[in-house]
């Protein structure tokens, strides 16, 4: 097992760790609405949902983009950020 964790690259691992812990924090917020049972406190903590999805996206988005700077070009850099803040805009508008 550690031979093939030794053959994993860091990045990968951060942003697959990153993507488990959220849905982790998906999976814990869906419980919690189903004990407190009531449409308000759901609604609290989908709220709190909307902020954790955003943050994740963004950051594994950014170790992966940091991760391949030095492998493509600068204008497909730009594309990529743009397509992010494309998404992040159509997110929150």
């Amino acid at each position: 097992m550690r031979r093939w964790f030794a053959l994993l690259d860091t990045a990968v691992m951060s942003m697959a760790g990153l993507r488990l812990i959220s849905g982790l924090i998906e999976v814990s917020a869906a419980i919690l609405m189903l004990i407190f049972n009531d449409v308000r406190k759901a609604m609290a903590v989908n709220a709190v949902l909307a902020i954790v999805g955003p943050t994740v996206l963004i950051l594994t988005m950014s170790i992966g983009l940091i991760n391949l700077a030095d492998e493509i070009s600068f204008s497909k850099l730009l594309f990529i950020g743009l397509g992010v803040g494309l998404i992040l805009f159509g997110i929150y508008k």
